[in-house]
């Protein structure tokens, strides 16, 4: 087990997979970056979930005509129906569910009470929520919250810096544009998360496939959702 503070960096996911969540719990303080620009077609507005007949995509409409450099923090949703549908379509397909009716109160009430019509903070309330669900303590900051450099590395090096981390956590694509020399350099170590050899659960309709939301897991293996993941174990 390494020593010294754990630090990782991710723009914010709508209700993401259980690989996000297992990055949150391997460190000490997880940075909402969403600073970042806001990008079409990924995973800040949209995520999977299993149905009778096939992945179904779940996707927040929000404004993009003419905002094409506005970042995620900027990004507001366009309307409150996609609330009302969303729940809709979890509800008739995750009923039947062995622990459906645990969560139901709480995924309720996140997609017909709340207002918030920044995608950001949709996004942060659900992460906070499920967390909760999970036992995942990480203290969750934003990189507003920081000062920002110019640079890629230098950015992550700098907010590692700001908040005394000697451990940078990161997804396995951080491998494809993190300078590793650079860290070094700092004096904080690097760390990827491995995706690979998660355990397979029971789901409602088969073939099984891990890259969905994390909520499948919740209802389909309720408070043993942690049994299949990495990081408790």
């Amino acid at each position: 087990m390494n020593s010294g503070k754990k630090v990782a960096i991710l723009q914010s996911n709508y209700i993401p997979w259980k690989g996000y969540f297992d990055i949150i719990n391997s460190v000490d303080e997880f940075i909402l970056f969403d600073d970042a620009q806001y990008t079409k077609r990924d995973w800040r507005n949209r995520n999977k979930i299993k149905t009778p007949t096939g992945l179904f995509w779940l996707t927040i409409p929000v404004e993009v005509k003419g905002k094409y450099n506005q970042a995620i923090k900027d990004t507001i949703v366009k309307n409150d129906e996609w609330r009302k549908s969303h729940w809709k379509t979890i509800s008739i397909n995750y009923s039947k569910s062995k622990y459906f009716d645990l969560y139901k109160s709480i995924f309720e009430k996140l997609y017909i009470d709340s207002t918030n019509t920044k995608l950001s903070k949709i996004n942060y309330e659900f992460i906070i929520e499920i967390c909760k669900i999970l036992g995942i303590k990480t203290k969750i900051t934003w990189s507003m919250d920081y000062d920002l450099v110019e640079g890629k590395t230098k950015r992550l090096i700098n907010l590692c810096a700001q908040t005394n981390a000697t451990i940078y956590f990161s997804g396995p694509a951080g491998k494809d544009y993190i300078n590793e020399e650079s860290f070094r350099t700092a004096g904080i170590k690097l760390s990827f998360m491995d995706y690979s050899g998660y355990p397979e659960y029971r789901q409602l309709y088969p073939p099984f496939i891990h890259q969905v939301s994390i909520i499948d897991l919740l209802f389909n293996e309720g408070p043993n959702a942690t049994n299949f993941m990495k990081s408790f174990q």
